[in-house]
């Protein structure tokens, strides 16, 4: 019974949701963003994040109020077509047969007007771009790591060993660990990153001026190339593609990690490529793709694994040679991305990339975030350890279990399970952040891009759209409504 009232409560938000309008939507994402910018300059316990939070709140509360008056002024323009009280008209069933996808009161040319890509523009540079670039330069003139997270020296560091010529990963004593740069804590010992992620900072290896070569730059410059070819890739309602637009260059999950650390930030959007071209039915290049980002990351590994459930060939089937053709790409960048630094020293990468990220290997992480997992591990020190093994596999048989009894048929319905399963593991773990949170916010967006995606796939293939039973999250035109 309560399983019932929470989807009636679901659906109900989510009908609300879907009946805003587009700058109706940005208003309330900015002026979140703002109101959240603000309680992170006021209580972050980072300083690097309470910068960003200063110079970050000003462009999100002004592009909230701009928005909002754009919205009203839409409205208005609305209610000249409306009843004379106000109250929009419906369109005719035709009018809304020629422009699928949209609400009926909804004009189609209000999707991704200048006024509302201005407003972008002004969040991107202000909120993204500007933070960034201080941060940057502030850097290379203090010479001290005030200025930057640990997970870019980290990556700076291991590149700098690959430009030498030497393997990333070196094996560590918990109890007498390497030394590090001064100012640094001994974490930064450990590299947690599989091989490819190094080659993002090479860059710092090189000659060229420090405000150019800090890996952020590369994390920010790969990204959104990344993110504008795989929504160029899309075919699906405008809504969603400008709501992924904006989740992963402008509103905090992008701003905040990109201004201050940003590994993360590549591989999602990696994978997000990743994803539409499966959507597309390129099972190969999909495969390419997620090899890349899977030999970056182990966050990676969930998608990159269970998209073999979902790969179609060009006829829309689930077969074999798909699956074999995604394989093959996934394996064709793995093995040799990974397996040289994996023989070259096992311990060494056992210790680097799968002890130490779980809070294993004698020395305390950084993520450490007071989310539910940490919280049991603090007040019971000993069970670390047995927490941190029994949740790794109790959460592999719940989400095989969740698998095996509503297995995903498309990437829409797989990614928003992996959304609940990794929010789930956020959670839970023992060693954790908040910024982790991005990638099931990203899933989420996701869910509702690739419904769109499904649709318009099949309506290029000249295939019958899929029922409400086989692609849940979309229940009539109006979820595909930007």
């Amino acid at each position: 019974m309560r399983i019932v009232r929470l989807r009636r409560v679901a659906q109900r938000v989510g009908a609300v949701v879907t009946g805003w309008s587009p700058e109706e939507r940005d208003a309330i994402l900015y002026a979140a963003s703002g109101l959240f910018a603000i309680v992170t300059m006021q209580f972050s316990g980072i300083a690097l994040y309470r910068q960003w939070g200063r110079i970050a709140v000003g462009p999100y509360l002004l592009a909230a109020a701009a928005s909002a008056w754009l919205a009203r002024s839409a409205r208005r323009r609305a209610a000249g077509t409306g009843d004379g009280a106000g109250r929009l008209r419906p369109v005719a069933a035709s009018d809304h047969a020629a422009h699928p996808g949209h609400l009926p009161w909804r004009r189609p040319d209000w999707h991704w007007t200048a006024p509302r890509m201005s407003i972008f523009m002004l969040v991107l540079v202000g909120a993204t771009l500007l933070p960034l670039s201080l941060e940057v330069a502030w850097r290379s003139t203090s010479n001290s790591t005030s200025h930057v997270q640990p997970e870019v020296l980290v990556v700076e560091h291991s590149a700098h060993r690959l430009y030498d010529g030497k393997d990333p990963y070196q094996m560590i004593n918990p109890k007498k660990p390497p030394p590090v740069p001064a100012g640094q804590p001994a974490y930064d010992a450990f590299d947690p990153y599989l091989p490819l992620m190094s080659v993002l900072g090479l860059a710092r290896s090189t000659n060229a001026p420090p405000r150019l070569t800090d890996a952020r730059v590369i994390f920010s410059i790969v990204t959104i190339a990344v993110v504008a070819v795989a929504l160029a890739l899309t075919r699906g309602p405008t809504g969603p593609r400008v709501l992924t637009l904006q989740a992963m260059t402008v509103l905090p999950t992008a701003g905040l990690p990109l201004a201050t650390g940003g590994d993360d930030l590549p591989v999602v959007a990696i994978m997000l490529l990743g994803l539409v071209l499966v959507q597309r039915r390129r099972p190969l290049l999909a495969g390419l793709t997620m090899g890349v980002v899977a030999s970056m990351k182990f966050t990676a590994w969930p998608l990159a694994v269970l998209a073999l459930l979902v790969v179609q060939d060009a006829t829309g089937q689930r077969s074999r040679r798909s699956r074999l053709s995604y394989l093959g790409g996934l394996v064709a960048v793995m093995v040799p991305a990974v397996l040289p630094s994996v023989l070259a020293n096992v311990p060494a990468f056992v210790e680097n990339v799968v002890r130490f990220p779980l809070g294993l290997a004698g020395v305390r992480s950084p993520a450490a975030t007071p989310l539910l997992g940490h919280l049991v591990v603090a007040a019971f020190p000993g069970l670390h350890e047995l927490f941190t093994v029994s949740l790794v596999v109790a959460g592999s048989v719940v989400l095989g279990w969740v698998l095996v009894r509503r297995t995903p048929r498309d990437p829409a319905t797989l990614v928003r399970v992996l959304g609940w399963a990794v929010l789930a593991a956020i959670l839970l773990a023992p060693t954790t952040r908040v910024g982790y949170l991005l990638y099931p916010i990203d899933f989420f967006v996701w869910a509702w891009l690739m419904a769109g995606e499904q649709q318009a796939t099949a309506a290029a293939a000249g295939e019958e759209p899929p029922g409400p039973g086989e692609q849940p999250l979309v229940r009539g035109p109006q979820r595909l409504a930007s």
